[in-house]
């Protein structure tokens, strides 16, 4: 992990935090009767009380994952609003995504989680469901949390069992990325936005004669299994069970082995590497599909690994089921002693014009497009501006948010592979791995 220090706080010439007059009646009347917290214990940083003077000195503890760059980036927006509000200071920890929520895990139970922590769409049911984080929805109503400005399925996406758990840290969507070169070199149609999973099949087939590269077979990924399935009226999950059937992904695994056996496709020892999450081992930049089924905002990462240029649009089908999806959120625990400060902090980091052109596109593009706008314009990296420019034309499109995934979500996806990849060598029929991966799929929502 690496701690960074806390800025130090200047003193304040007069008033400092300006407090809504609703938050501060709220402070007054935390200050009289001490809610209970969840845990039994308070957040990790400030232990005093809270205070009816909004200038008082305040103490946040963040967590987050990331890189140094992220690290970077978010220090510097944190230190901005500390330039703001003198009183607020912060104690910030982070750590590579790689046993960042064993530790959140940890934290938690143990009764001293962050006052603000970074959640996905992983884990944010489950820890909304042990009600760890603050129901962020009153603050919204009331404009203290603003997103206004939001794509409305963007922050809808942080709602579970009606309680908004985590306020969209920025936004990404699934993207079908191609080698434009490859194409262009022989003469080959580009793939577009709208066509059908047959339509995309069929391309890939024709693309697979002339240069031996097809499209990478994504039935081991949860992202077009998922998008496929909004097609059909279905979704991966519908309450707390699962939002599909065996026959549901019997039909997946079945068009895949349609396309398999057309050769439209890479072979199954290739169709494997290519399942790696790792970014920079995808079959469109080591050579080996003409295409690779990512997040957008993957485009720079896979840009720095190949020599070609690359296009992008939207998963094939019908582009309303995808939706504004957050790449990650920030949450705050529901027992912090400055939940009022910390939501405050939430809205800064997603509004205010500085924090936001800081932060840039690190975290996806900012949740707030009026600002989304002015980030995007100053961008200077070509790859990014494909992405930039794919999200803005599918936000015209985007359909209503699912809801978030449930617990368990990881393993499904884990889950999907492996029945997959039974399907795509043989080692089992499509009705097989499908009835394996469903059960398997209820053994760990259970």
């Amino acid at each position: 992990m690496h701690p960074a220090t806390t800025p130090t706080a200047g003193p304040p010439p007069g008033p400092s935090h300006r407090t809504p007059r609703r938050r501060l009646l709220r402070g007054l009347l935390a200050a009289v009767v001490a809610a209970p917290l969840v845990l039994g214990a308070a957040a990790c940083g400030d232990d005093e009380a809270p205070s009816s003077d909004p200038n008082a000195p305040v103490k946040l503890s963040i967590f987050w994952w990331g890189g140094e760059a992220r690290a970077k980036l978010t220090e510097e927006a944190l230190a901005l609003y500390t330039k703001k509000h003198p009183n607020v200071t912060f104690e910030k920890t982070w750590q590579a995504n790689q046993g960042y929520f064993d530790k959140l895990a940890t934290l938690t139970a143990g009764g001293n989680p962050p006052d603000i922590f970074q959640i996905d769409d992983n884990y944010l049911s489950e820890y909304a469901g042990r009600n760890t984080t603050l129901d962020l929805t009153k603050y919204k109503d009331d404009g203290d949390l603003d997103v206004s400005k939001f794509p409305e399925s963007l922050w809808q996406y942080g709602v579970v069992d009606g309680k908004l758990a985590g306020m969209a840290a920025g936004e990404n969507t699934q993207g079908l990325v191609y080698n434009k070169t490859l194409l262009q070199k022989n003469g080959l149609p580009e793939p577009t936005t709208g066509q059908s999973w047959e339509e995309h099949i069929a391309w890939a087939e024709q693309v697979a004669k002339k240069t031996k590269l097809g499209t990478q077979d994504p039935s081991a990924d949860y992202k077009a299994f998922w998008v496929w399935l909004r097609q059909q009226g279905k979704d991966l999950y519908n309450g707390s069970d699962l939002g599909f059937t065996v026959e549901d992904v019997t039909k997946w695994f079945e068009l895949w082995k349609g396309a398999r056996d057309r050769r439209a496709t890479p072979t199954p020892d290739v169709i494997h590497e290519g399942n790696a999450t790792d970014i920079t081992k995808q079959l469109v930049v080591t050579g080996k599909a003409a295409t690779s089924w990512v997040w957008v905002n993957q485009m720079p990462e896979l840009k720095k690994n190949t020599k070609d240029e690359l296009g992008v649009i939207a998963y094939p089908g019908d582009p309303s089921a995808q939706w504004a999806r957050a790449s990650m959120y920030w949450s705050v625990f529901r027992g912090s002693k400055h939940k009022d400060v910390a939501v405050d902090v939430l809205n800064f980091l997603a509004n205010d014009p500085e924090a936001v052109k800081i932060l840039g596109t690190d975290r996806g593009l900012p949740s707030n497009l009026d600002l989304r706008k002015q980030v995007s314009d100053a961008v200077s990296d070509p790859a990014m501006k494909q992405s930039i420019q794919v999200e803005s034309d599918l936000a015209q499109k985007f359909g209503a948010a699912p809801q978030v995934p449930i617990k368990g979500h990881s393993k499904v996806r884990s889950e999907l592979t492996k029945a997959a990849e039974n399907a795509q060598y043989g080692r089992a029929t499509p009705a097989e791995a499908a009835k394996q991966f469903v059960d398997a799929c209820k053994s760990a929502i259970a």
